[in-house]
């Protein structure tokens, strides 16, 4: 019966490329450009489609139209997340950013009030951000001009403005325990993107024990996580459970309000999970953004200076930019977006999983 059940289902599922025992259709993609792959095979079997990387099922949903179905018009069900090996190891579950159900709501909604609370979307977070941008203007100054990689430039000023909200205080750039930080964030952030990134995620059982650049990725993520515990030590010592200084405090003083509840989402390890997801999440994608963002603008000196132009007729020389100028800056505000579709960082997203058995065009998820 169960066999008779699965087979089933499984007419149900997209139609895709016909899998190989345990490595599905590895030999059908090119773990080096895995987008274009599955670009390629969307172009044979449609917008949605069924794929194995290695043992996994997945389906591929391609497109504008597809995704809108399924993540804004049946958003509760596609609402899950699903398995990221290179993160699963580290995160198993917890924290706000790879659990599920109960867990995953708890502590969404704990984080998005409490970020709010420190500034989040209001002239707090605006003033925050003025201030580092002065630090940076300051530090490109102090290139006189050279030729710099403007990674960690970038990169420093971006963390500062979360470190602020999570660790209550911004980092000085010549800081090396934060730059190493920034690096080990990179470094983790770009693994997942590269030929072995893609074959860890295809084969993680096997992976985990040999040897390659998966264990610097591991040992990268193992060292942001003791950072963070590092940190949230360092606040428990300090503690004035009627005066929270950043998000670690305001974990604390909940989870002081909820020890006695044995079933509480309030405990170390959502703390320092979700804290680490808060900081790196809210360094590497903006950060990355902006480099893609500045190299667009090379190529296109054109739109380049059109934008020069209305900053200069807008914001002038005088003066910082500000939340209010947006709304007189219409075509700097188009080539934000554009730039933010044209160099999606993640192009394949977080994985989602469906939360029960979902129909979804004519087919059963």
């Amino acid at each position: 019966m169960s066999v008779w059940r699965q087979k089933k289902l499984w007419g149900k599922l997209p139609p895709g490329p016909t899998p190989l025992p345990f490595i599905g259709n590895y030999l059908q993609l090119n773990t080096q450009q895995m987008y274009n792959s599955l670009m390629k095979i969307s172009e044979r079997y449609g917008p949605v489609f069924t794929v194995h990387l290695g043992p996994r099922r997945i389906v591929v949903l391609c497109g504008h139209e597809a995704v809108k179905e399924a993540l804004v018009d049946q958003a509760e069900e596609f609402s899950g997340r699903g398995e990221q090996a290179t993160f699963d190891s580290l995160f198993k579950g917890y924290g706000v950013a790879f659990s599920n159900g109960e867990r995953a709501k708890q502590l969404r909604r704990f984080s998005i009030t409490t970020l709010r609370d420190f500034g989040v979307g209001k002239r707090g977070i605006e003033e925050r951000i003025q201030e580092e941008a002065g630090f940076l203007i300051e530090a490109l100054r102090g290139t006189r001009g050279a030729f710099i990689d403007p990674t960690f430039f970038l990169s420093r000023t971006v963390s500062n403005v979360i470190s602020s909200i999570v660790f209550g205080d911004r980092f000085d750039y010549e800081d090396e325990e934060f730059l190493s930080l920034l690096r080990m964030m990179l470094g983790s952030f770009q693994f997942t993107a590269t030929s072995m990134g893609q074959l860890y995620e295809m084969f993680p059982s096997v992976t985990k024990h040999l040897p390659g650049p998966q264990q610097q990725a591991l040992k990268e993520l193992q060292g942001l996580e003791e950072f963070i515990a590092k940190k949230v030590d360092q606040n428990q010592r300090t503690l004035d459970p009627n005066s929270p200084r950043d998000f670690i405090d305001s974990f604390l003083i909940r989870m002081q309000e909820e020890q006695n509840n044995p079933n509480t989402e309030f405990h170390m390890k959502n703390l320092v999970l979700t804290t680490l997801t808060l900081f790196s999440a809210g360094t590497e994608t903006v950060s990355t953004t902006l480099r893609y963002g500045f190299l667009l603008l090379m190529k296109h000196p054109e739109v380049e200076a059109k934008v020069h132009e209305e900053i200069d007729r807008v914001v002038g020389t005088n003066r910082q930019p500000k939340f209010e100028d947006k709304a007189k800056m219409p075509y700097t505000e188009a080539v934000i977006h554009e730039i933010q579709r044209f160099g999606e960082m993640i192009p394949m997203v977080e994985a989602c999983r469906v939360t029960k058995d979902t129909k979804f065009r004519e087919f059963l998820l």
